[in-house]
């Protein structure tokens, strides 16, 4: 959730020099706080207000009959819409496809890992209440937010995770789902849980996005900068290496990429890797003109998956804006970077939900993305 400061709005503060007439003043004469701070919390944009501010302005309210004592301090604060969860649930059809682990003798024993399963969980919890502001945002006077807030219909799709031995099948499948989503009518959004690693439809979205070829992979290219996907999963020796656009083994011919993980294009062309196995991705690309919204949540590990999670919970404000917006198309692009796991951790350790491990959310350069779409 992120608060917005009501202080204007109690007392009816427009920005029009003409219509405000000296409200700055009377505040800072009467609670004696600096004239910048009053003006900086009048336009919403202070990043804290220590409690002796806050106490000095709810006198200066309740005195000139703005509130009542027992209104405040609640009354300043009000929540601040969750415009990333919002983009999810105005869309009339969501489906959520998750990846699908099966033994070859017995497909069906198959499984779906229990990381992903948290992650559905808050991707659900995340657009039924728009991330925790829903019953607050339905109190707020009338406006467009009266619109449906939730989907008319949701429907969760199974992919086959690809295996050591065959992929086959699992791109196979990933095609019919993708282009039977692609060809429906109507206002829609597909939410694609995990990595290639799990999922491969998620490449057929990064490939659609990058005008790319899906399932071919960009490790032969002469240099990093002419991969078509800005970031770049690169496979554990232990992981199926499925041919895609966005993962392989190395970034190009002569680049090299010999840590397991996530890298990223910078500003300048350059790549970077995220830090860590436990890093996330989260893409999305809206395309207004055709209502239709696709979107991969991806952890780079077990772990980074349920951290992924957590981060979706309590910190979802932080994908919003889109890193690029033209033409009606917006793409969010956003690299999590989370404190390595403890040596020492326990067994009991994989069933956590409440691990925050310390996110640092690092949205992609515009220019990375903007160099492949004027392409």
């Amino acid at each position: 959730m992120r608060y917005e400061f009501r202080l204007a709005e109690l007392l009816g503060h427009t920005p029009d020099r003409r219509k405000r007439p000296g409200t700055i003043k009377a505040i800072v004469e009467y609670t004696g706080l600096d004239r910048h701070q009053v003006a900086s919390l009048l336009k919403n944009e202070a990043k804290y207000i220590p409690l002796e501010a806050l106490s000095r302005l709810c006198d200066y309210l309740v005195e000139h009959g703005y509130a009542s004592a027992d209104e405040l301090p609640g009354v300043l604060f009000s929540v601040k819409p969750e415009h990333f969860w919002e983009l999810l649930a105005r869309r009339r059809r969501l489906e959520i496809c998750v990846g699908v682990r099966r033994p070859d003798d017995k497909p069906e024993t198959a499984w779906v890992v229990a990381s992903d399963a948290v992650l559905l969980g808050e991707v659900l919890s995340g657009v039924t209440t728009l991330g925790g502001t829903d019953k607050l945002a339905r109190t707020q006077p009338t406006t467009a937010r009266d619109l449906p807030t939730h989907p008319e219909h949701m429907r969760q799709t199974l992919v086959w995770s690809p295996s050591i031995n065959d992929a086959g099948p699992a791109i196979t499948r990933s095609n019919k789902v993708y282009e039977s989503f692609t060809s429906s009518p109507g206002d829609k959004a597909l939410i694609c849980l995990g990595s290639v690693k799990s999922n491969p439809i998620v490449d057929r979205v990064i490939a659609d996005t990058f005008s790319a070829e899906p399932f071919q992979s960009d490790d032969d290219v002469s240099k990093a900068s002419e991969r078509r996907s800005p970031f770049f999963l690169r496979y554990r020796d232990s992981d199926p290496h499925v041919p895609c656009c966005s993962a392989g083994l190395q970034l190009s011919k002569t680049e090299s990429a010999d840590q397991p993980g996530i890298y990223y294009e910078q500003a300048d062309g350059t790549w970077k890797y995220a830090g860590s196995q436990d890093s996330a991705l989260v893409f999305y690309v809206y395309r207004e003109s055709l209502g239709r919204l696709e979107m991969v949540l991806s952890g780079f590990s077990g772990r980074a998956t349920r951290l992924l999670a957590r981060t979706m919970a309590n910190r979802s404000e932080e994908f919003w804006p889109p890193v690029y917006q033209e033409n009606y198309l917006q793409i969010g692009a956003f690299i999590v970077q989370y404190d390595a796991s403890s040596d020492e951790s326990e067994q009991d350790d994989i069933l956590r939900t409440d691990e925050v491990g310390n996110p640092t959310i690092i949205p992609l350069p515009r220019e990375a993305i903007a160099r492949r779409m004027e392409r």
